[in-house]
């Protein structure tokens, strides 16, 4: 979320504010192995920050130097564990399946939480620069990775994936996929089947979208209510426009940003879960 550092910057320049523009992603390394595209683009470049810094974020709360008597960094670290264990593993999984899945359901919850809270925090890795004293600089600006639709989309599909393994491993591939049927009247199953498959890829769906919805709309809310100022070229615009930013940034960093984290992680644990035990 860079474009009211270039507008700043390039002071007299008229150019055409369009937000959605901030949420493209040229290839910065094209990359492509017959028709799948894997070039290092921007989203590409803040997912391994967001797995670095996770791996660090888990390391130092939960691994480094823990004692009897909790200190500060290590009780951080334990209400974390405890929210991942209580709150989803425990709500979502069948008790037999918490050991197998509940480092996934944690590392999930950390990971999405991670980089969606990276996505506000300025950086300078944006993919473009700007003029000052004769040196190109790089601009400094915003963005979530998890506002790129592919990027959820791939989070949602390991649990899409993950799902549906676990229950042809449980319960059969007959027995996992007979449990999609309803118990209804014969008549009714040509009707009924087909719903409860494209259920199934419904799921995967919504999972994704909902995360990706959230943090784009935050964003965009953002941005637009900043350019607002270099679109209409009022500063006084700025009295209004700059509390409204600041008040919905806030309302991402304090809320959604966790919220969408737990979210995600929770219905993994539970379409997981029901996957084990479809009865339940």
């Amino acid at each position: 979320m860079n474009a009211f550092l270039l507008a700043a910057a390039e002071s007299g320049a008229e150019e055409k504010f369009d937000p959605s523009q901030e949420f493209e992603l040229p290839a910065w390394v094209p990359i492509h192995i017959g028709p799948l595209d894997m070039s290092i683009n921007k989203a590409v470049v803040y997912l391994w920050i967001a797995a670095v810094l996770t791996m660090l974020i888990g390391i130092l709360l939960m691994r480094w130097r823990v004692g009897v008597s909790p200190d500060r960094r290590q009780t951080i670290g334990e209400q974390i564990y405890d929210v991942a264990q209580t709150q989803i593993a425990e709500q979502g999984l069948p008790t037999r399946a918490i050991g197998r899945w509940f480092p996934y359901v944690a590392s999930l919850l950390l990971f999405i939480w991670t980089i969606n809270m990276l996505g506000f925090i300025p950086l300078p890795i944006t993919g473009e620069t700007f003029e000052l004293g004769g040196l190109e600089l790089p601009v400094w600006g915003i963005y979530a990775a998890t506002s790129s639709i592919s990027v959820t989309l791939a989070l949602a599909l390991m649990t899409f994936v993950f799902t549906h393994i676990e229950g042809v491993r449980n319960n059969g591939p007959v027995g996992y996929f007979k449990s999609w049927i309803p118990d209804v009247p014969k008549v009714m199953l040509p009707l009924l089947v087909p719903l409860e498959i494209l259920g199934q890829f419904m799921r995967l769906i919504s999972l994704s979208v909902r995360l990706f919805a959230n943090m784009l709309a935050g964003h965009m809310l953002i941005l637009t209510f900043i350019g607002l100022i270099f679109v209409l070229e009022s500063i006084f615009l700025a009295v209004v426009a700059v509390p409204a930013a600041t008040i919905f940034y806030l309302f991402e960093v304090v809320i959604v940003v966790s919220i969408q984290a737990f979210i995600f992680a929770a219905l993994s644990a539970i379409y997981i879960g029901s996957a084990i035990e479809p009865e339940h």
